[in-house]
């Protein structure tokens, strides 16, 4: 069996089921965020604050950003393993990808426990 180090999870496997449980809360964020737009009645500044500063819902937006995060992160890793054949170059690539999910992460969580 062939493993690296930059992979999420341990197996092919692993990084399926990783995918698709982000996929569902990504799918079940956006459910809840659309209904939410047609269901309101005016939207502006109070109502996007009044909607952000719940906790339940900045903890459901900080778990929307992290599957985001894990969920492109597999992704950039399966096509960087299948398309960038030299070594180095894909271990830049992924340091790169590595770097800017965790930035988008914790950018996020600051925006969100900010409001």
């Amino acid at each position: 069996m062939v493993t690296s180090a930059t992979s999420l999870g341990r197996s092919g496997l692993h990084d399926w089921i990783i995918q698709r449980i982000t996929a569902v809360v990504l799918a079940a964020y956006v459910i809840y965020f659309l209904g939410f737009i047609f269901s309101a009645e005016v939207i502006e500044f109070s109502v996007w604050k009044h909607l952000f500063s719940q906790v339940w819902f900045k903890v459901f937006s900080l778990l929307a950003l992290a599957s985001i995060v894990f969920h492109a992160w597999i992704g950039m890793w399966i096509v960087s393993t299948d398309y960038i054949k030299p070594t180095g170059i894909r271990l830049v690539f992924q340091a790169f990808v590595i770097l800017f999910c965790f930035a988008c992460l914790i950018w996020g969580a600051q925006i969100l426990w900010g409001v």
